[in-house]
């Protein structure tokens, strides 16, 4: 009886520290029934892919790898862009603002420059695409509402010297729709 806080359960945790087990979910009662409220995600189903040749399958099959490389650079890319635009809107003055900005860069230019510098030129024009995916701005808007209009332009220029444009818009249903299978496979734990 002294020792029955070391009880072990059958997947080896102590029941001192095991956690209740389940889901919490939402129940709404009609006519005495209570009804559990589940929300589920959408989830699209694609059918098999058939390639034509052997070359567009390693194609494909290089695209699945580049795109798990840069989505979850997209991803938190969307989550500190939230976080940064709730933290602008809190600093009142505009030089407040400035100054939050250099050290907001600053920080995630130590969290980041050298692995995303280690992109190829192809992975990186898959971070522009799926950034503008995840945010809904192209690049050249992030750029002009966060470090403004002549720095956007100035990037542009850059971009365009290895023939990308930060203007262009993720396009889901035309050029982009291999890309968005695959970050769809990706999301629903397919890939």
């Amino acid at each position: 009886l002294l020792f029955s806080h070391y009880v072990f359960s059958q997947s080896g945790d102590t029941a001192k520290t095991s956690r209740p087990r389940g889901y919490l979910i939402y129940f709404n009662i009609v006519n005495g029934d209570t009804l559990p409220i589940i929300y589920l995600r959408e989830i699209t189903i694609f059918p098999p892919r058939v390639f034509t040749s052997k070359r567009e399958e390693i194609r494909y099959t290089k695209l699945i790898k580049r795109i798990k490389k840069v989505l979850p650079y997209a991803k938190l890319a969307k989550l500190k862009l939230i976080l940064i635009e709730l933290d602008l809107k809190k600093i009142p003055t505009e030089e407040g603002r400035k100054e939050y900005l250099k050290l907001a860069e600053k920080k995630l230019r130590e969290d980041f420059e050298d692995e995303i510098k280690n992109l190829t030129i192809s992975e990186g024009r898959l971070l522009i695409k799926l950034i503008d995916r995840e945010t809904g701005k192209s690049s050249y808007e992030l750029i002009k509402q966060l470090k403004g209009s002549f720095n956007a332009f100035l990037y542009q220029q850059i971009a365009r010297l290895f023939g990308e444009n930060l203007k262009d818009k993720y396009d889901a249903q035309g050029d982009d729709k291999y890309i968005e299978e695959i970050v769809v496979r990706i999301e629903n734990g397919e890939l």
